[in-house]
């Protein structure tokens, strides 16, 4: 009889941390459905983008030009 309470008790509390979870997590949905993140910032309008991927420098990097003149002038 103390195996079957003692299941019992121990499957009342998986089911109520699995309820405490699910409500936890429905709070947390709410809270980040009410922010919007994607909006853009009062006064800030956002800029269209001319292709989806980044573009490529025509020229190489400052650093790198002068790394190359101080190995040649060894």
């Amino acid at each position: 009889m103390e195996t079957v309470v003692t299941v019992a008790v121990i499957i009342f509390v998986i089911v109520a941390g699995m309820f405490l979870i699910h409500r936890l997590n429905v709070q947390h949905d709410e809270r980040i459905g009410a922010f919007r993140y994607s909006d853009a910032l009062p006064g800030i309008g956002r800029r269209p983008r001319k292709s989806p991927r980044a573009t490529v420098p025509k020229s190489p990097p400052a650093d790198a030009t002068r790394h190359e003149r101080r190995e040649g002038s060894r």
